[in-house]
């Protein structure tokens, strides 16, 4: 492992990649409360070797418990608002949530009335709000190196935290 290590860290001098001027991290805890996938797989995108967002210390946790930042995908349905709210309460202090993607954001959802628990806004208190369907992994990339920053800016620029 180390031995991997050693030769990530020389690959990273070679391609001249900068390194993170901050300090820091933040668990993100996600939750799909009704998506498409479509954010799910723009999410996968912000989490390869290209953007890499373990090197600015955000990394995916298994287990709320762990978690800083609740991230929600797609609109809440009435058979996930529960388990969202189970999620957010096993949290500990200080949370924030982050709403990924236009549904979550409630934005021209598609759906049964009686399917639809709410806006997320209006289930739990949302500090980070990107905009999109689903939103380019340069733009969820910049908004949580935001929240790591403590800026929490909505809707960010196109490019990429290189």
């Amino acid at each position: 492992m180390f031995a991997l290590l050693r030769d990530l860290r020389h690959l990273r001098r070679q391609i001249d990649l900068p390194a993170p001027g901050r300090g820091g991290s933040l668990a993100l805890r996600h939750v799909d409360a009704g998506s498409c996938n479509g954010c799910e797989h723009e999410l996968t995108l912000v989490t390869s070797p290209y953007y890499d967002l373990q090197r600015f210390g955000l990394n995916i946790v298994a287990s709320p418990r762990h978690a800083d930042v609740l991230l929600v995908t797609g609109v809440v349905t009435t058979r996930m608002h529960d388990a969202l709210l189970a999620a957010y309460a096993a949290m500990p202090e200080p949370r924030r949530v982050a709403a990924l993607g236009d549904c979550a954001l409630n934005c021209g959802v598609l759906a049964l009335p009686g399917a639809i628990a709410g806006r997320l806004e209006d289930i739990l208190p949302v500090d980070l709000r990107i905009p999109g369907c689903p939103p380019a992994p340069a733009r969820i990339a910049e908004a949580l190196v935001g929240l790591l920053d403590g800026s929490g800016r909505d809707g960010p620029a196109e490019t990429p935290p290189r």
